[in-house]
Formats: structure tokens, C-alpha cells, sequence
């Protein structure tokens, strides 16, 4: 009510109460009302306060904030006014102020449920999944009050998740239709890896309470976590339509329409969010990315530099400039990059990211030694994060070779999905594969996708429903599958890679190249499936692994044991393979396809029963999306340079050439068994 605010009123804390009452349903009226009273009582701080938010609340979040910086001033230990000081400088893009008062909220008043709640959105921009996952359980224990949710609470807090699921388990017993123990019991589930029952359990949270935006926005999350980006962006515009402007919805948009090959419309999202929060360096690096897929370098350079202006320190910033591959670092750069390692506050992901950007700004400037401190620096520190284990690999792998025989094949012959739609491209990253795909991707009648996890993620299904049944694990569990299950995974898997066919054509391809170790699953479910195998000489595809920190997966590749063993394991597997299922894979070397590319072009497309295209030997000028380290490098025609690179670190190769044994020897041939 616009002339509410002149109305006399009785004594001040009365106009105070008005105007609070005013705040959530007319801010603009009760910014007039605060105004009235400061004419009163002038530099009265409630009311200071109720204009700031007020303000705030209208847009004008600049004003807001000029108001609150000396109101904090004068009031250190006013938790209120901290967290409306964080609310302006979120709102404004200022990330750090932001985090920086939102804590001091928190510090001054552990149970202020929404300032815990903006501390998470605020860390979660921030890229700090462990901080926001922290602050959301804080948010979670200061808004609720029955005791034994707030014991559950504090074991989500104190990271004590077995505590805290049986807690909330025994509770929803009793209470099942309880949506904060639901969603609390998600949040465990979650961070316990367990998504698919994080998504059931959100799924009944909002069945029951639709209009619970903290749990939809938990849900889009996990969604998006479990690679379902167009279900993700679903639930997302639905959060939009209530808060078009809060950058954590848009930022989470914008990724999972990046997920699906969306990427001009995430590009234009980023860009948005960035004109109303400029100040956002990881949003900044995510729009890098995005332009940096579609080959527009200059401008994802200009991206990443300018994260770096507003955070020196950001490791993925400086590791994503050194992973186009043609960027060469000056000796500022370097000496930049130094000085930030030296620090002994900077985070363990921003310091390996930093190692290995120093390593190729060292190898560029022909410091092997140098550079491969560097990178054995990284990689030791990466590796610190994993719980990598080679015995585990190998261990399923050498169960897969008992399991794949070729009579277990013959007696499920002409099952699964007839499709020949998909092209398996698999092998180790840094094997050709993208190479490969964009050749294939250059015929007419082919569509490059990405690297798709939908192989990956029915098989941990499958292993996970046959463990809760009691019965075996993957793979042996596809032993128990009947005819129609295996169509229906063929068909489920075609389903789920609809969504990155934006061409139409009758072909598409897939080139996860973990899915080696599922060409069995592969063989059952879409029999009619061509399947690549991208090979390149064991030192050569080791250590450009070894060199390269990947975005996520490949854990195996952060010692040069490690990625030897498990070279070796893949060479078993795809020798066990060509013997039970001969001629299913066809394989390219990639010294090879530098050497003759024409010849082994055409070996390529007879494989995939394509004719012979031109346009496939001219792939470089393809300029559809590339999401993987090699994107740079397919679009200019083939170069030798890097068959032999490895030749220079040869020295300090000696772990990896032991773990590899044989398959070193042999090499293009498989060990004889």
C-alpha cells in the first residue's frame, strides 16, 4: 500500500514492526515507511536496516549495500545486519564480500537458518562443493526444531552419514511423510554417491510438498549429477519462473544445457548471469569452457584471463588456458603461476590444477625436468584424492574374460536392440579417439556427440540391483538377464543418447573411452553396434595421460604405475575380445592414421559400412562442438610432432615401462597369451 508508509503510527518499534510486516509483500512501501522513520530518528540502525533490505529487494542492491558497510561498521556483532550485508553483495556478483559476511552472519548467530542457506548458493558458485555441502546442512539443522532431526542434522554437519541415515531412517518409520527428514535423508544419499535413491527420495519430497524450493533445487542438482541435464533443466525452469534472477539456478541451467549439446544457449546463459554478477571468476571459467567446445578460442582465452584478473589463484583457470593446447605462456604467466603455489593457503585442487599448467608452460619452454616436476608434482597430489585401486581393475576385467566366452555369446545370439545406430569409439583418453570422431563426424551420414555415460551408468545399475537382490555382481549379473531385458537396455540406451542427436542422421557416435570395458554389455544389448578401438603406442598414450588432469573419471591415470597396469589390462581385454568375438572391433592405430590417413580413413568407414567421403579427410574444418583435451588440435590437419614427444621424458619413464611388462615389447601386437 503505497501511502501506508505516511500513516501516523503509535511509537517507533510499532513502525518498525509495519514496516518489517511491509518488506516480503511491498518493498517499495516499506521503504517509504523506514524513510519516515529515519526522518524521526535519524541513523536509527533497525531502521537503516529495513531500508537496505528493502531496497535490495527492488534491485537496488548498490544502495543497499552503501547503507550496510558502515551499519556493519558500527555494528560488528549484529548478525542480521551481516547477513543483509551478504545478501547486497550477493546480488551484486561480489562472490568473496558475499561468502566473507555471510560466514560472519553464521559465526555471530549459528542457528539463522537463511543465512546458512545463502552461504551454500553463495559456495556453490564458488566451485567449493565441501564448504556448500557443510553450510546446507547447517541450513538444514538451524530449520528444524523436533530433536531427533536436529540429531540427524548434526551428523549430516559432522559428516557422520551412516549416523545420520539410520537416524532419519528409524524417523521416517514413524513419520514417512515428514519432507524436511525426506530431503535430509536425500542429502546422505547424495553425498554418499547414491543418487538414483537421492532422486526417488527428493522425487516423493516434492510429490508431497510441490512447493518446496529448496528440495526441487536439491533435485535438479541430482538430476543433473546423474547426467539426466534435460530432466535437470526441467525442474530448473520451474525454480526460474519463481526467481528469475538467482545466478545459482541460472549457473546450474547453463551447465546442463552444456550437458546435452546446447551450447550457444548455455554460452548466452552464462553471458547473462555474468552481465548482473560480473565478479564471478568460476563463472567466467564455466563460459570459457563453453567457448573454448565450439571453437571460439580467442574469446575462451579472453574468458579464462579474465577469471584470473578477479582470482590470481584459480588453478582450473590456468590449467584450462594450458589445456587448449596452443596457448604458450609468457614469463609473467609463469612467474604468476609460481607465486600462487608458493602460497600456503591455496587449496589442494587449486594448487595440482596449477602443477600441471606449470608443467606444460615448463615443457613448452623445453624444461623436461623441469616439467615433469611439475607434473609428477600434480599428479602425486591428485592422486591423494582418489581411492584408485589397480587390484579392483584388474580384478574386473579378469572376471570379464572368465564371463565373455564365445559360447555365452552364441547362446544369447540375435538378442537386444536390432539398432545400428551407435559407433563405439573406445579405447584410453588420449588414444586418437577424438580424432577419430571427428573423421566419422565429417561423413554425411555420422553425428559426433560427446563422450556419453549411459554404458557406464546401466552397468553400475545393473551390478547395483543384482547386489540388492542378492545375487552376483557385474558383470557376471548379465548371466541372469532374459531376452527382452537386454532389448529393453539396447532400446533405454538409444533412449538416453536421443537427446544429443540434434542432426538427425542415421548414425552417431559415442566415445566414452572407458566402455571398452563393457564391450560385452555392448555385444548383448546392441549387437548390431559398430565398435572402434583407438590404439596408441603404450609410452605415448601413458604419459600424455599422465600429463593431463581430466575434468572428472580416469582415476587411474595420476601415476605412471597405475596407467601402465592399466594399459596393460585393456590390451588383455581387447585380445580376449578379438578372439571370442572376431572382427566386432576394428581397430586403429594411431601412427598409423598419421602415417597413410587416407588408407586408414577408408579401413575406418568399410568397418562402419560408410562409403568413402572427402570431407573425411578434410575433418579439420568440421566445425561442430568438440568437448575433449584433443578440441584444438582436430581442427587443423594432421601433425606427426606428437607420435614421439614421449622420446624427451623418456628418463623419467622408468615406472611405467615396468608396469606395462609385455604389451611395451609387442606393441602394435598384443602379447601372445
Amino acid at each position: 500500500m503505497p501511502g501506508a508508509a505516511t500513516e501516523p503510527v503509535g511509537t517507533l518499534a510499532t513502525a518498525l514492526a509495519h514496516a518489517a510486516r511491509l518488506l516480503p509483500v511491498d518493498p517499495s512501501a516499506a521503504e517509504a515507511q523506514s524513510r519516515e522513520i529515519l526522518k524521526v530518528a535519524p541513523e536509527h540502525p533497525p531502521a537503516l536496516l529495513l531500508l537496505a533490505a528493502s531496497l535490495r529487494s527492488q534491485g537496488a542492491a548498490a544502495a543497499a549495500r552503501d547503507i550496510l558497510q558502515p551499519l556493519t561498521a558500527a555494528n560488528p556483532r549484529w548478525a542480521q545486519a551481516w547477513f543483509q550485508s551478504g545478501l547486497a553483495c550477493a546480488a551484486l556478483g561480489e562472490g568473496p564480500a558475499a561468502v566473507a559476511a555471510l560466514h560472519r552472519a553464521t559465526e555471530l548467530e549459528p542457528a539463522h537458518a537463511q543465512a546458512w542457506r545463502a552461504l551454500g548458493d553463495q559456495l556453490t558458485q564458488a566451485g567449493d562443493t565441501a564448504g556448500a555441502d557443510d553450510a546446507y546442512a547447517r541450513h538444514i539443522r538451524a530449520s528444524v526444531s523436533d530433536p531427533e532431526l536436529v540429531e540427524a542434522a548434526t551428523a549430516l554437519c559432522d559428516n557422520d552419514l551412516p549416523t545420520a541415515e539410520r537416524r532419519l531412517r528409524d524417523f521416517l518409520k514413524r513419520h514417512p511423510t515428514d519432507v524436511a527428514a525426506i530431503r535430509m535423508l536425500a542429502e546422505a544419499g547424495a553425498r554418499l554417491g547414491r543418487y538414483d535413491d537421492a532422486e526417488a527420495l527428493l522425487a516423493r519430497c516434492l510429490e508431497l510438498a510441490p512447493s518446496f524450493t529448496a528440495a526441487r533445487h536439491n533435485y535438479a542438482s541430482v538430476l543433473y549429477r546423474q547426467n539426466k541435464a534435460a530432466a535437470a533443466i526441467a525442474e530448473v525452469e520451474g525454480l526460474l519462473a519463481g526467481d528469475p534472477r538467482n545466478p545459482g539456478y541460472r549457473n546450474l541451467r547453463a551447465a546442463a544445457l552444456g550437458k546435452i549439446g546446447e551450447y550457444e544457449q548455455s554460452i548466452d546463459t552464462y553471458r547473462s548471469v555474468l552481465e548482473e554478477f560480473p565478479a564471478q571468476p568460476k563463472v567466467w571459467m564455466s563460459l570459457g569452457h563453453g567457448l573454448k567446445t565450439v571453437g571460439r578460442q580467442a574469446e575462451a582465452v579472453a574468458a579464462y584471463r579474465r577469471s584470473l584478473e578477479l582470482m590470481p589463484g584459480l588453478g582450473e583457470a590456468w590449467w584450462s588456458l594450458a589445456n587448449l593446447k596452443t596457448v604458450r605462456f609468457t614469463t609473467e604467466d609463469v612467474a604468476a603461476m609460481e607465486a600462487q603455489v608458493a602460497r600456503a593457503d591455496i587449496a589442494p585442487e587449486d594448487r595440482f590444477h596449477l602443477q600441471f599448467a606449470l608443467g606444460k608452460a615448463l615443457e613448452d619452454a623445453g624444461d623436461d625436468a623441469g616439467s615433469f616436476a611439475h607434473y609428477a608434482a600434480g599428479n602425486a597430489l591428485r592422486r591423494q584424492t582418489l581411492a584408485y585401486d589397480a587390484d579392483e581393475t584388474t580384478d574386473h576385467l579378469r572376471r570379464s574374460r572368465a564371463l565373455f566366452s564365445a559360447a555365452f555369446f552364441a547362446e544369447r545370439a540375435g538378442q537386444g536392440d536390432p539398432a545400428a545406430d551407435p559407433i563405439f569409439i573406445v579405447g584410453l583418453p588420449r588414444a586418437g579417439s577424438t580424432l577419430i570422431e571427428q573423421i566419422l563426424s565429417s561423413h554425411s551420414q555420422v553425428e559426433g556427440t560427446q563422450e556419453l555415460p549411459d554404458i557406464i551408468a546401466i552397468a553400475r545399475r545393473i551390478g547395483r540391483e543384482s547386489r540388492k537382490a542378492g545375487k552376483g555382481a557385474y558383470p557376471e549379473a548379465l548371466a541372469d538377464l532374459p531376452a527382452d531385458a537386454l532389448a529393453a537396455l539396447g532400446a533405454e540406451y538409444l533412449a538416453r543418447a536421443q537427446v544429443h542427436r540434434k542432426l538427425g542422421r542415421r548414425f552417431f557416435i559415442d566415445k566414452m573411452p572407458n566402455n571398452f570395458a563393457h564391450i560385452g554389455l555392448i555385444q548383448l544389448i546392441l549387437p548390431n553396434a559398430k565398435i572402434v578401438d583407438a590404439r596408441r603406442h603404450p609410452l605415448g598414450c601413458c604419459f600424455s595421460g599422465f600429463k593431463q588432469h581430466f575434468a572428472q573419471g580416469q582415476a587411474f591415470t595420476y601415476d605412471l604405475a597405475d596407467i601402465g597396469r592399466y594399459y596393460a589390462d585393456y590390451v588383455a581385454l581387447m585380445d580376449h575380445f578379438d578372439a571370442v568375438l572376431p572382427a566386432r572391433v576394428h581397430r586403429v592405430h594411431y601412427e598409423a592414421m598419421v602415417a597413410d590417413p587416407e588408407a586408414e580413413v577408408r579401413r575406418l568407414l568399410d568397418h562402419c559400412g560408410l562409403p568413402f567421403e572427402a570431407a573425411c579427410l578434410k575433418f579439420y574444418e568440421n566445425d561442430r562442438a568438440v568437448r575433449t583435451a584433443s578440441s584444438e588440435q582436430v581442427r587443423q590437419p594432421i601433425f606427426t610432432d606428437a607420435t614421439d614427444h614421449w622420446r624427451r621424458f623418456e628418463p623419467w619413464l622408468g615406472p611405467l615401462k615396468a608396469s606395462l611388462g609385455t604389451v611395451l615389447d609387442t606393441y602394435p601386437e598384443a602379447p601372445a597369451s
